[in-house]
């Protein structure tokens, strides 16, 4: 799947987590812009994984700082 359609579908799972309805780029954070805590982050990367059917690692997690990062790692992890 190429990255447009994947981030289409990252863009419409996040929605219920963006309680503050904040305007996102490729350069929001999750713990600053998005101000999501650590529970918030693992039924975000949850539903993510359902979607894609894929496991997105702790290694991997921490690595993952802003929106854009996450929709590079879900487009490697569908390889």
């Amino acid at each position: 799947m190429d990255r447009a359609a994947t981030a289409e579908k990252i863009a419409a799972l996040i929605e219920p987590f963006n309680k503050k309805g904040v305007a996102i780029t490729d350069a929001s954070t999750f713990a600053g812009d998005l101000e999501f805590d650590s529970l918030t982050v693992m039924d975000f990367v949850a539903a993510i994984e359902d979607e894609f059917d894929i496991i997105i690692s702790m290694n991997q997690q921490a690595e993952i700082e802003t929106y854009g990062q996450l929709i590079d790692a879900v487009v490697k992890l569908q390889g």
